[in-house]
């Protein structure tokens, strides 16, 4: 999926493109860790499940870094 989202304020854009980067990743492990609950596989469901944690967290830690208008900019993206 090719990001097209900008940060409003070119100062930002670096913590704003990591952002978006993890949510990413977030939303593909967790498209994986449905396939592995639908299959009944609780060992690869727990191994993606980590890696989605992992991901929502680093997610988060460049959102804290954000400024509130940049945070709304992508809470209120197809991505989320």
């Amino acid at each position: 999926m090719k990001n097209t989202l900008q940060a409003k304020n070119k100062k930002h854009q670096a913590n704003f493109k990591m952002a978006i980067n993890w949510l990413i990743k977030y939303n593909s492990f967790n498209n994986l860790r449905d396939v592995a609950d639908g299959d009944g596989d609780e060992k690869e469901y727990n191994r993606v499940n980590k890696k989605c944690e992992n991901s929502y967290d680093k997610f988060l830690d460049y959102m804290e870094e954000l400024p509130k208008y940049e945070q709304n900019k992508i809470y209120k993206s197809e991505l989320y």
